[in-house]
């Protein structure tokens, strides 16, 4: 037997008597499903271990850093920028989903503390039964997206417009750290302290949001509370071209009063349109009639669905929806009508439906890890002043152009989603679709009935080729006009004109935490 053989069966012999043999995978289809993402493959872990507390998962940074071995954490999986993809064999994927617990929820001092593994809808519906909600409250993809893996890259979605990123919302962490100790941040930190506050002298709790699981492991993660809001109400507009919709949804961002908001191009239209199907339909209208505040606001909003039909969007390119929520009827009517007054001379309103089924099933399947004609999909995005939208649009379809015949030969589509965070900042989200076989990942993560309804493609590398060329395109026109990026991983050029002083401070905090370079190497460009 070979040294390396001995030192992974030693290895695994130890995470097997900390975990149990059902929590340590170490079958070759395991191990390349957990070190896969939606896009991409590295390297193929020794072991993927699923710590179910925080003592397990100690247990597995003393061995890992016992015999020099990396610790790769994983959330929910629907990553696209290599957050969790080992860049060495000699890695343990650790596989947070059996830590998935609600610890305390604290209704007077308004916080609650999960596991990392908890996804945002399960944290949501917990959290309702006592009436209350984070403030950030989850990406779209809530029903697989973790609170660990939102908050070590960052997320936006519902709640951004008026909290913000997730990371806003983050009051402490504990943190396991690669020899295995644990460290407080927040409040926590002080020894008769609870987790009800973040700040207090330099804020540790926000060195350890974004870091990609860099620096250690989020093994508990206090958010701050709010009451659930009782009310809300819908909003979309639709748009000649790029420039008003984008003129429009700052214009509303700056108002402080949207919930949630999104736009889309005539691409991502097209497949909203086309992808409704009686059942989603009834499901939808189902949602609906469950989340209205009475059955006649409920009855009201279905009539305007079924009165809109797929004719919803028809007739303008782009499209933007919103969603403000309050404490009354009246709050939500006035917020909608700052709403409305923004979007004076840049939009048109239609039906709300799009934004109405939203508001009600907030949590979608993740189907879209798949185009709709079954393509292979991979987003990629850039977070920009309002100032910028105009520059970078130009130059993004410049590139477009220039890469127009390639894309058409090899079977390679284009689209693009936009949303505000804030009344500060713009992210657009660029998005590929093109023809290829689907990946060990896909086959996994999807239901298969879903995947029985979608058409295969034989493999296709040269279109896979051409969108990693045209990611690296569009990377530079980011750079270029000083975008920065959420969901770092090992994607984002994160490093990439910091300034040296910054650099520096950085590398030397990693050395502190992780003097091994053990965590999740190549995560930040470390």
């Amino acid at each position: 037997m070979s040294a390396n053989a001995q030192n992974l069966m030693e290895i695994s012999d130890q995470l097997i008597a900390a975990l149990g043999a059902g929590n340590v995978l170490l079958d070759d289809a395991d191990r390349e499903f957990y070190a896969m993402d939606v896009y991409n493959f590295r390297e193929l872990p020794m072991a993927v271990a699923q710590p179910g507390s925080l003592e397990e998962l100690q247990a597995v940074a003393r061995i890992a850093s016992a015999a020099g071995v990396a610790l790769v954490p994983r959330g929910g999986g629907a990553s696209y920028t290599d957050g969790y993809l080992p860049t060495t064999g000699r890695s343990i994927l650790i596989d947070t989903g059996r830590m998935n617990r609600v610890l305390e929820v604290n209704a007077q001092d308004m916080y609650v503390t999960v596991e990392p593994g908890i996804t945002w809808a399960d944290l949501t519906a917990k959290l309702a039964e006592q009436g209350l909600r984070t403030a950030f409250w989850g990406p779209f993809s809530g029903l697989k997206a973790t609170v660990g893996g939102s908050m070590s890259q960052n997320a936006v979605s519902l709640g951004s417009g008026n909290y913000g990123c997730s990371a806003e919302t983050a009051l402490s962490f504990d943190i396991v750290l690669p020899n295995g100790e644990l460290l407080r941040t927040g409040s926590a930190a002080i020894d008769t302290a609870s987790p009800f506050f973040r700040w207090y002298g330099p804020d540790l709790t926000g060195l350890f949001t974004g870091d990609a699981g860099a620096l250690g492991i989020k093994a508990r993660i206090t958010l701050r509370l709010i009451p659930a809001p009782t009310h809300s109400a819908t909003a979309s507009f639709g748009f000649d071209d790029y420039y008003s919709m984008s003129a429009g949804m700052s214009a509303a961002a700056r108002t402080g009063v949207v919930a949630d908001g999104f736009g889309l191009d005539p691409k991502l239209q097209q497949g909203q349109l086309g992808s409704t199907s009686t059942k989603d339909a009834m499901q939808a209208v189902w949602a609906v009639l469950k989340t209205s505040t009475n059955p006649l606001d409920g009855l009201t909003r279905v009539i305007r669905m079924a009165a809109a039909g797929k004719r919803f969007l028809s007739g303008f390119d782009y499209s933007a929806h919103y969603v403000v929520e309050g404490t009354t009827r009246a709050e939500v009517n006035a917020k909608l009508a700052q709403v409305r007054a923004a979007m004076t001379g840049h939009g048109t309103e239609i039906a709300n439906t799009i934004p109405t089924v939203l508001r009600a099933m907030p949590f979608i399947p993740l189907y879209p890890i798949l185009g709709p004609r079954g393509q292979r999909w991979v987003p990629m995005h850039g977070i920009l002043p309002f100032s910028k939208l105009r520059d970078f649009h130009d130059r993004l379809a410049q590139v477009y152009a220039q890469y127009a015949d390639r894309m058409q030969q090899h079977k390679v589509e284009k689209a693009a989603m936009f949303t505000t965070i804030s009344t500060n900042a713009f992210l657009y989200e660029p998005v590929f679709y093109w023809e290829d076989d689907r990946t060990a990942f896909h086959k996994r993560y999807l239901p298969q009935e879903y995947l029985d309804m979608l058409p295969e493609y034989p493999a296709n590398p040269e279109g896979r080729a051409l969108v990693q060329e045209m990611k690296a395109a569009i990377q530079d026109v980011f750079s270029a006009v000083g975008a920065t990026h959420m969901q770092v991983g090992k994607a984002y050029p994160y490093l990439r004109g910091r300034q040296a002083e910054a650099e520096r401070l950085l590398r030397d905090i990693k050395g502190a935490v992780d003097p091994q370079g053990l965590m999740n190497p190549g995560a930040l460009g470390l």
